[in-house]
């Protein structure tokens, strides 16, 4: 599933309503990669159950925020080069979204060394955007 705001953008009343949706779904998200990254790197105590849950949500959640990144939407945190640049964007949005399905996926067979091996390649998706588009 591709990710492009400017196709499939919802629709706001207002600005302040993409930016807090789009931080919300992002917070939500960042709690259950946080879980499963703790695990896969052994800060946490690997829980297979909650593994899966955790892999479940992020899979659900990971297609959201970047519907809340159109036109019109400028703000937040997020850099203005996500506009101006909104194919490198999408691109790294897609990235994730891929990366995010693996890690739901191997968080799914409840094995420990599956979720470590694609826990990795996600966090350095999430890690690239961020270092690409985000203010600190």
């Amino acid at each position: 599933m591709g990710v492009s705001a400017s196709a499939d953008t919802l629709k706001f009343g207002k600005t302040e309503d993409a930016i807090k949706y789009r931080q919300n779904a992002l917070f939500v998200m960042s709690q259950h990669f946080g879980s499963l990254g703790a695990m896969a790197n052994g800060r946490a105590e690997f829980n297979a159950d909650l593994a899966k849950q955790n892999g479940a949500v992020l899979q659900t959640l990971a297609v959201l925020p970047w519907q809340a990144f159109g036109e019109g939407t400028e703000g937040g945190k997020s850099k203005p080069e996500i506009w101006k640049e909104k194919t490198k964007f999408d691109d790294h949005a897609n990235k994730f979204v891929a990366e995010a399905g693996k890690l739901g996926a191997a968080a799914k067979t409840g094995d420990l060394a599956q979720l470590k091996a694609a826990f990795g390649p996600a966090a350095q998706t999430c890690k690239a955007c961020h270092d690409v588009f985000r203010n600190r």
